[in-house]
């Protein structure tokens, strides 16, 4: 079964580390309109770019989009 992006991201969270996809992770965590159950890296971005102000460089977001992609199939 193919999770969401936003499952894949939860993974990834983590109270204690500092690093930037863990920020990224409690960030989007925390995000209460955050698209949960979506797979489309447009929905997600276009999300990202116009309601997050998490996000510092989109860079980031396709990092971690990326690593999605392979784990996720």
């Amino acid at each position: 079964m193919r999770r969401s992006f936003y499952h894949f991201v939860k993974t990834l969270a983590d109270p204690y580390k500092k690093d930037d996809i863990t920020l990224f992770a409690n960030a989007v965590s925390r995000d209460g309109t955050f698209p949960k159950q979506s797979e489309d890296y447009d929905e997600l971005s276009d999300y990202l770019e116009l309601n997050a102000d998490y996000v510092e460089s989109m860079t980031l977001f396709d990092e971690v989009f990326q690593e999605y992609k392979e784990t996720n199939g």
